[in-house]
């Protein structure tokens, strides 16, 4: 079963959190699945994937566009597991659906957002009722990652 680790975003915005975690899963030898609302926002994180740093690349698609089974990052509001991704990420509130086929769910929100913060709430208290490994990560005064639970 999946580790589930909630990320709450205080100070940085999504587009600026999520490349340095998906570039983590990518140096571990890890593929990552973002999961995502609409296609909009998942068209805009495929813009900013690309032009986000000036010294990195950071391989990616959007789902439908190539060989999915190929794509290190694969953007999607697919259920299915297309690149057979070790991590999960979801955004703007996209169902988590089965994660059991994943070695980590990362469910990242926005602490700034009522709706968001309680939905995130909702679904720590059923993966502690389920009995699922869940850590909660919040950011520090200096943007970094510290484990709170």
């Amino acid at each position: 079963m999946a580790e589930l680790w909630f990320y709450h975003l205080e100070r940085s915005e999504l587009e600026r959190a999520l490349p340095p975690l998906l570039e983590k899963c990518l140096q571990r030898g890890w593929r990552a699945l973002v999961r995502g609302g609409s296609p909009e926002r998942l068209e805009a994180l495929d813009t900013m994937l690309w032009t986000w740093r000036d010294d990195s690349f950071l391989p990616h698609a959007l789902e439908g566009e190539g060989d999915a089974a190929r794509q290190p990052v694969l953007l999607t509001q697919s259920q299915a597991n297309l690149n057979a991704a070790q991590a999960l990420f979801l955004i703007d509130g996209a169902e988590p659906g089965d994660v059991s086929g994943f070695e980590r769910a990362c469910l990242m929100f926005d602490g700034r957002d009522q709706a968001a913060l309680e939905a995130a709430r909702q679904r720590w208290k059923q993966a502690k009722e389920a009995g699922v490994a869940a850590s909660y990560w919040r950011e520090n005064a200096n943007g970094k990652w510290e484990k709170q639970a």
